[in-house]
């Protein structure tokens, strides 16, 4: 009898059960922040893909599919708070979830750090018009403190707020879209669908960023054990973000793009492209509330990657990667409450530094925003390669897991080409700086933080053995009770 089982709380003290689908699929929605994109971001990638943007979206929508493929392979076989770090250590041995989790933990500060900025300026602008002008640090705080209350307090109460503001904020954007559509009459763009002015290295280039755009989709798999009916709602949730996320992306893209057409302005030269439009269809106020709810998305990313960022510190403290105390889930709610600080406070503390170097809101975002893509990009990869040894460990390897890991490997091999670039390369330039440093910046972060592991590991014998028996102590739990 193949019966759904609960997640088991006596490994790690957490709320069990608590989360619905809807609940587990806001944790990656939010990480997404898909409103963030039409309603701000857009202009950046349309400069580089043109005509051919929502062919890029296409694309990364295909590749991020074959990535939770790969994903699902464990999702739906076992669950845990490590998240995709439990999962690439058991495929792929201690080392490489060493580097998992260490790439996971970047990626989702950073993220968390980038759309706090992001919170920051949108929250300032807003507030401007009242004649109120805080400081930049304290709109940080401001931001980073809500959320780390709300990670702290309640994963329940975490993961509604970030349901609800998503939805909010999404509704609005596609009663604007219809809108906007319907003042051009409902019209097919030809120009967009025949790629007119487009070439592949415009749809390759542009990829790059619609890649990042997706980045945070697999988010879900970290609540394993508060998800209720983990080994259903978890998969559904990481292929469902992405087919959702990936839709939104593809209309809204098509829609603003022929919106702009016949204005006289560009889209790319424009920092709020549905605030413009509202105007030109004579809807303003909906642009605003549409502003308004891209600050809320902005919220809702900072608390979706604290929420994840926790838990993978949480389950590698309690492998001995880290402070033992991060491993500690507080008595009363039910958190890892000693991680979610520290997340909350590095995810504060690194942004307001570089505030007080006078370093602009929008240009951090951007910093720290690119830096976070290389994490999530190596755990794509290993993740990818990781599921077919894997599958073969347990007798259900096939061909076609074969062709989706060699496909997805070689779909996230793109924006990493085209994060490092090509010297004398026109489909392929070298970024300027300080953009062209961050991904050795990152392979420093790795190789610091493997050596780090391989020093830990030659003092104390017992940590990869102990680190393998307990990750195979939670898919053993989950297989038996579910006949794997």
């Amino acid at each position: 009898m193949n019966t759904e089982i609960k997640s088991p709380q006596s490994f790690h003290g957490l709320k069990p059960n608590c989360l619905s689908f809807s609940e587990v699929l806001a944790q990656s929605f939010a990480v997404i922040a898909p409103t963030t994109v039409p309603a701000s971001n857009i202009g950046l990638i349309v400069a580089l893909s043109g005509n051919g943007t929502w062919l890029s979206f296409v694309i990364g929508l295909m590749g991020l599919l074959l990535v939770s493929i790969n994903i699902n392979q464990f999702a739906s076989r076992s669950a845990s708070p490590g998240s995709l770090y439990s999962y690439i250590t058991k495929g792929l041995g201690a080392t490489a979830g060493v580097i998992c989790g260490w790439s996971l933990v970047l990626a989702y500060l950073f993220t968390g750090m980038s759309v706090l900025c992001g919170f920051a300026n949108f929250f300032g602008i807003f507030i401007s018009h009242l004649g109120i002008h805080p400081s930049s640090i304290t709109l940080l705080a401001i931001g980073a403190g809500i959320s780390w209350y709300a990670a702290y307090k309640d994963i329940q109460l975490s993961a509604v707020a970030m349901l609800w503001l998503e939805v909010v904020s999404l509704v609005l954007i596609i009663i604007l879209c219809l809108i906007i559509w319907a003042h051009k009459g409902f019209a097919v763009d030809m120009s967009q669908l025949t790629l007119s002015g487009v070439n592949p290295g415009n749809i390759a280039t542009g990829l790059v960023l619609v890649m990042f755009g997706f980045s945070g989709f697999e988010s879900a798999t970290s609540l394993g054990d508060e998800a209720k009916k983990p080994l259903r709602t978890i998969p559904k949730a990481v292929m469902g973000s992405v087919i959702l996320a990936g839709l939104f992306f593809v209309s809204t893209t098509y829609i603003e793009v022929l919106g702009f057409s016949g204005t006289g302005v560009s889209i790319t030269e424009t920092e709020e492209p549905l605030a413009f439009l509202s105007q030109q269809v004579g809807v303003g106020f909906l642009g605003e509330l549409v502003g308004l709810g891209a600050l809320f998305s902005f919220f809702a990313c900072i608390l979706g990657s604290v929420n994840p960022a926790a838990r993978v510190a949480f389950l590698m403290a309690r492998h001995g990667l880290f402070h033992a105390s991060l491993g500690n889930a507080h008595a009363e709610n039910r958190t890892p409450h000693v991680a979610v600080t520290m997340c909350s406070f590095l995810t504060f503390l690194v942004p307001a530094i570089m505030s007080f170097f006078h370093i602009k809101l929008f240009e951090c975002m951007g910093y720290l925003g690119a830096i976070c893509s290389y994490g999530f990009l190596t755990v794509y990869i290993l993740i990818s390669v990781a599921a077919p040894v894997y599958l073969h460990k347990i007798n259900k390897l096939r061909l076609i897991d074969i062709v989706f890991s060699m496909l997805a490997v070689g779909l996230m091999m793109i924006p990493i080409l085209g994060s490092v670039g090509i010297p004398s390369s026109n489909l392929f330039p070298v970024p300027e700086a300080p953009y062209n440093l961050f991904p050795y910046l990152f392979l420093i972060y790795l190789v610091t933080s493997c050596s780090w592991f391989l020093i830990k590991k030659q003092r104390s014998p017992h940590l990869v053995a102990g680190m393998q028996q307990r990750v195979d102590e939670i898919h053993a739990s989950f297989a038996e009770r579910n006949n794997y």
